[in-house]
């Protein structure tokens, strides 16, 4: 049969090789395998919800082994060392137990006969001196919960000194994880009383977001940013915007106009790449933020056996704007991967991708919702926030679940995490 990789199981990849597994798997038409560094996958756009401790990501996380187990492909705990075109294998680095470094699996090469990369992206730290060392990103699970457990422990400091003193945080990029994570810590105020910090305020908090433009959110329209804004100060996130971060310290930010921002806790949200080691991988052509460059069809402009979707890919548009890193850019990639691939095993022509801007929501926690509707589809946008903007926000979600489960294992889904939040602060009180 023939041989289909996909490396990464994120948002894009795990719905491309959930929807391979479906069609091509399921009849034996071809091997599907996916390969991920970690076991399970959780939607990147809930991890500030995870580091503010507002999700329960073992409610969420979706078991890459049992998901496989059920939608007729294979899956592989590894980690991509590279690429060899010429035999059309992949190179899995060794892998080692965390605690004693006991060597679990030894270096290996699978076979392919068509490879989707899907790796996603991390965190662009510009080359920031001092941002490796002190910032935290908020690229995985496990960097979502660093800075829930650093966070509380800042918390029982101040409980330790009767109340004295403040939790300082500063987040680096307006975009829409630093004006989400913001947002979200507010509500973690109220959150954390369950845990006995019973008096505990918005007050002991101090929350500072730092943009290097003119404004937060500077890829949605000026109306929609400023609403954003007005949202977060009105919570009492101090935004500065037009600051450049030149060196994060031990106990601070410092700017290019040398001001220091105090804080005992740094997030660094400013930009992305995808991975270092992808960087002129197996001779495929790559940007200066290491995204493959793709052609029309997804497929890599030095290899037609390599599709590549999702953040690492960059895709330059007839208009000649890029494909933005966005979930929904993902979602799209896949399905229109998936339709070239199995065109390309009955030998019909490729299609060529075109992105459908479907606007952009950015939720506030509980507090409220502000975006916009259509993007591109009608002439301008269609400015919405409040309650029926979280509702259209959280059907992003809904939707990257039902194309991993479908519609009746998505109600169940939706019903358990329901009854999981009612029951949750009395659970956390007992």
């Amino acid at each position: 049969m023939t041989k289909i990789i996909v490396v990464g199981g994120g948002a894009g990849g795990l719905e491309l090789v959930t929807k391979l597994g479906r069609i091509l798997g399921r009849k034996e038409r071809a091997h599907v395998t996916l390969v991920d560094r970690k076991t399970s996958h959780l939607w990147k756009p809930l991890l500030h919800e995870v580091a503010t401790g507002s999700l329960d990501e073992g409610v969420d996380a979706i078991s890459y082994r049992a998901h496989a187990k059920n939608h007729f492909f294979d899956f592989q705990l590894g980690s991509i060392a590279g690429i060899d075109r010429k035999n059309k294998t992949i190179k899995l680095s060794a892998w080692h137990d965390e605690g004693d470094g006991e060597l679990l699996m030894p270096e290996r090469r699978l076979s392919y006969d068509i490879l989707v990369m899907a790796i996603g992206s991390t965190s662009n730290d510009f080359n920031t001196e001092g941002v490796r060392e002190n910032c935290i990103f908020l690229d995985s699970p496990e960097q979502a919960r660093r800075f829930r457990n650093e966070m509380h422990n800042e918390f029982l400091k101040l409980n330790a000194k009767s109340g004295l003193g403040t939790v300082d945080i500063a987040i680096v990029g307006g975009g829409a994880t630093g004006v989400e994570l913001s947002a979200e810590l507010h509500n973690t105020v109220n959150e954390l009383q369950h845990y006995g910090f019973q008096d505990l305020d918005s007050s002991k908090l101090n929350v500072t977001l730092v943009e290097a433009g003119d404004r937060i959110l500077p890829a949605l329209p000026l109306r929609i940013s400023g609403a954003a804004e007005q949202e977060l100060t009105k919570l009492g996130v101090y935004v500065r915007t037009a600051t450049k971060v030149v060196k994060a310290e031990t106990n601070g930010l410092i700017t290019k106009d040398g001001d220091k921002i105090p804080a005992q806790i740094m997030v660094w949200a400013a930009g992305i790449k995808a991975p270092d080691f992808m960087k002129d991988i197996a001779g495929l052509e790559t940007n200066l933020i290491n995204q493959l460059v793709v052609k029309s069809t997804l497929q890599t402009t030095r290899s037609d056996t390599i599709f590549v979707i999702g953040d690492c890919a960059s895709y330059k548009q007839e208009d000649g704007s890029f494909i933005p890193p966005r979930a929904q850019a993902a979602h799209q990639m896949a399905s229109h991967c998936c339709s070239n691939i199995i065109a390309k095993l009955n030998d019909r022509e490729l299609k060529a991708y075109v992105y459908k801007d479907h606007g952009s929501l950015v939720s506030l926690s509980r507090f409220s919702t502000v975006g916009s509707l259509m993007g591109n589809l009608i002439h301008g946008s269609m400015m919405v926030e409040g309650r029926i903007a979280r509702v259209v926000y959280l059907s992003l979600y809904r939707m990257h679940q039902v194309a991993l489960h479908g519609f009746l294992k998505t109600g169940l889904i939706m019903l358990v995490n329901r009854i999981n939040r009612v029951l949750r602060p009395s659970l956390k009180l007992h």
